[in-house]
């Protein structure tokens, strides 16, 4: 999610928040294990389409198809303070 979000960063997530186009969510893969954080792109049979935000990676929904939404991020508080906005 560089440049949005960097490694380490601490996030605050509202777990089962409405989800829209443009929010940062955390979601998972079905058939994968752990959690990602991505930009919901549209929603689509099945979930969301997700993706990150560095377009050189692409460890998202165009390799592993839909994610299901956990929550949306709502604020990014390490290192810096900041409120995530819509791009």
């Amino acid at each position: 999610m560089v440049p949005t979000l960097r490694d380490g960063d601490a996030i605050l997530v509202w777990r089962g928040a409405r989800t829209r186009p443009g929010d940062v969510v955390v979601a998972r893969f079905p058939g994968l294990a752990g959690l990602v954080v991505k930009r919901a792109v549209r929603e689509v049979d099945g979930g969301w389409w997700v993706e990150g935000d560095n377009d050189a990676v692409a460890d998202d929904s165009r390799r592993y198809g839909p994610a299901v939404v956990e929550g949306r991020v709502l604020l990014c508080w390490w290192p810096r303070l900041s409120w995530l906005g819509r791009r």
